[in-house]
């Protein structure tokens, strides 16, 4: 079991509503834009006039123009997850760090965030796109309780806008940008844990979804968009068949799904006999974030969980690569 201390996210300031994208003159428009993906707004760390004037064509360039480095926005977010847990920046005993299109080949990028934190532990990188938050916590699910320190902090800096192509529709009106943080412990009891934790991968359809290094994002979105579904919707029906949620407690049952299409998640709710009030989602306001998607929408409802909750996260993305993971909400426990 995997305690969860505290969790943190960050939307930087800038925001590319569907009527900029449509200004761009890339052939869509905010009617066009609901229809395919249903997303109204998504954040960025460039300026608006970067992408205007340059549609970002050089990835390069966009790490130079960036008003954000990676490190800064994962900090950020951490600190709203250490501040959560009750902690300071040195109680952290190991820092991972991961995402889709970290900053730095070498060295891990866990090590800037670190710096940036002041914190002074081992530091590692557990990259694996839109799933990084889900295999992270199921990494850490799978080692020795006793050979990690009390607090371990898991960043995912996302600012997948860096390497948008925005004279490309197709995938210009999907990203937007996001850090998340979480404050976990395996030794450590608190209100939240993971009491289910399962990945997989389909390494024969890696090439499906891609980023090359100094390159562009790139997707078979017919393809990647069908196993999101079915795996979304595989794991969430057994993670319904595993959850007991206590009535007698006001337990509820709520359900994430990675945050990349508002139609996806409403078909995988439908497959699932999931109730909308069941669906927590904030694609529609920030885009797919890509590793941030899932944890973001947790830490926006953090303050509301209440015991006897159970929430099913069911992540998907580039790999092909699947998680799902169920958090069990009790009363507050306190450490033996």
């Amino acid at each position: 079991m995997l305690y969860l201390h505290g969790i943190g996210h960050f939307h930087p300031e800038n925001v590319i509503t569907n009527r900029f994208l449509e200004e761009l003159g890339i052939g869509t428009d905010e009617t066009w834009i609901l229809e395919r993906v249903g997303i109204r707004e998504r954040r960025t760390v460039l300026s608006l006039d970067y992408i205007r004037e340059t549609k970002n064509r050089d990835p390069r360039a966009a790490h130079e123009a960036s008003l954000y480095r990676n490190a800064e926005t994962a900090a950020a977010a951490a600190r709203m997850a250490i501040e959560r847990a009750g902690l300071a920046p040195g109680d952290i005993g190991f820092v991972i760090s991961g995402g889709s299109a970290p900053e730095y080949t070498a060295p891990a990028e866990a090590a800037t965030v670190a710096a940036e934190l002041g914190i002074d532990a081992p530091c590692l990188d557990i990259n694996s796109a839109c799933t990084t938050f889900g295999m992270q916590i199921d990494l850490l699910n799978r080692m020795a309780a006793d050979r990690l320190p009390p607090y371990v902090l898991i960043v995912q800096p996302e600012n997948m806008t860096r390497v948008v192509d925005f004279s490309d529709r197709s995938t210009a009106v999907l990203f937007g940008d996001a850090s998340t943080a979480a404050v976990l412990s395996a030794s450590v009891p608190s209100r939240a844990s993971f009491m289910e934790s399962h990945c997989g991968t389909n390494p024969q359809a890696w090439e499906k979804v891609t980023i090359p290094t100094k390159g562009h994002f790139c997707q078979d979105g017919r393809a990647t968009l069908g196993f999101a579904i079915r795996r979304m919707t595989e794991s969430l029906l057994e993670l319904l068949s595993l959850s007991a949620v206590g009535p007698a407690a006001g337990g509820r049952f709520r359900f994430i799904g990675h945050q990349a299409n508002r139609g996806a998640l409403r078909t995988v709710c439908e497959r699932s006999g999931i109730r909308e009030e069941e669906h927590w989602y904030n694609v529609d306001g920030f885009g797919n974030t890509g590793g941030a998607g899932g944890p973001s929408v947790l830490s926006e409802h953090w303050e509301e969980l209440r015991p006897g909750d159970r929430i099913a996260i069911c992540l998907a993305g580039a790999g092909l690569t699947w998680v799902q993971l169920l958090l069990a909400v009790e009363e507050n426990r306190e450490a033996s």
